[in-house]
């Protein structure tokens, strides 16, 4: 695209990336995410708009984000990077920076800043948690259950240990088939404070207290891969209470009316942002920064929350959220940063997990496997 054509971009977009728009860029792009709710909302709120402002570009959406890592690892050993943006938590984009498979950016040079002129940098704040991580959402892992259990007796789950509670909730479960929340949540129903967990955790002690608990409930538990699936097991009846991304319990309690309620004790926050794969050919990366300047600005962030009920991470995005798109519901009091919501919360540390993931994904593994 020559900087004629340019004049269709916003005054935002076309002040954020002045290097992007001096050269020619590519007419197509793969971007990288999760599918489901959450795809959905980013093209809705980011590659339809902008597909409608530059119709001769292609835009391409691969739903790989879950394998994101080992992906870019093989990538780059074949030298060869198929993809162009991609979509990952906060301890993977750290872990992708520190062995350099995405790349450092400077947040004010090629983000837009807020409407008041506020820096891109100071707009996100403390959730700029990389060098390389271009921050979009924030979301939490969290616990739901099926309404109506005649098993449970009227009694009603109404803290994350109900997991692990099979005397008075019983049934089976379904959590993530990865170690990530799972030994926080394990340690904390087995007596160790919030504030502890990680420093419980770094111990050999500590990992052999979460998987004993674990133990308790493993031979109830079906272990999901896919985010979607908990709300569907739970929605057929296969679970009565599991785990899975706030986005998605919301899709099917609002959306789809399913007997399902959240509960969002010791929900663990994180962070969903982008990164820009090391090593992309000119053309493409200035498509790339044109796109996610785009993207990321004020108003595309405060538009991907009425399709879905993850907070912007910009600050200045958070007055904006109004009403869901389609149902007209008001979308605050489905946030995880919503006062009710957000009594007791776990926030993920990202640099312990960035050092600790390799490690612990296989001995996760191989005690499933046992």
């Amino acid at each position: 695209m020559k900087l004629k054509n340019l004049m269709l971009m916003t005054t935002a977009t076309a002040l954020a990336a002045p290097a992007a728009m001096a050269q020619d860029m590519a007419d197509s792009m793969t971007l990288v995410s999760w599918g489901g709710a959450y795809q959905t909302s980013q093209v809705r709120a980011y590659s339809d708009p902008y597909t409608a402002m530059n119709p001769d570009v292609e835009i391409v959406w691969d739903e790989s984000s879950p394998e994101a890592v080992a992906r870019l690892r093989a990538m780059e050993e074949a030298g060869n990077i198929t993809w162009d943006l991609v979509d990952v938590v906060g301890a993977d984009a750290i872990r992708l920076c520190d062995e350099g498979l995405a790349m450092e950016v400077d947040h004010d040079e090629i983000l837009a800043p807020a409407p008041d002129g506020t820096s891109a940098s100071d707009d996100f704040g403390d959730l700029i948690v990389s060098d390389c991580f271009i921050p979009q959402i924030v979301y939490s892992t969290t616990a739901a259950y099926r309404t109506g259990v005649e098993a449970w007796e009227g009694r009603t789950p109404e803290s994350i240990c109900a997991i692990f509670d099979t005397e008075n909730f019983p049934g089976t479960r379904t959590l993530e088939r990865r170690p990530i929340n799972n030994m926080e949540w394990a340690l904390l129903c087995d007596g160790v404070a919030m504030e502890d967990l990680y420093d419980v955790l770094e111990t050999e002690e500590g990992i052999d207290r979460a998987f004993a608990m674990l133990d308790t409930i493993k031979e109830d538990t079906i272990w999901w891969s896919a985010a979607a699936e908990p709300p569907q097991l739970l929605a057929d009846g296969e679970a009565v209470i599991g785990t899975s991304y706030n986005g998605r319990w919301f899709s099917a309690i609002e959306e789809q009316d399913q007997p399902i309620a959240m509960l969002w004790d010791a929900q663990v926050f994180d962070l969903d942002g982008w990164i820009i794969p090391e090593g992309l050919p000119e053309e493409r990366l200035n498509r790339v920064l044109d796109f996610v300047s785009f993207a990321t600005d004020t108003q595309r962030l405060a538009d991907q929350a009425a399709y879905i009920s993850y907070g912007p991470a910009r600050a200045s995005s958070a007055p904006l959220v109004g009403n869901h798109a389609d149902l007209g519901i008001p979308m605050g009091p489905h946030m995880p940063t919503d006062p009710a919501n957000s009594e007791r919360t776990i926030l993920f540390n990202y640099e312990w997990w960035a050092d600790y993931r390799d490690d612990l994904d296989a001995r996760f593994q191989a005690w499933l496997a046992r």
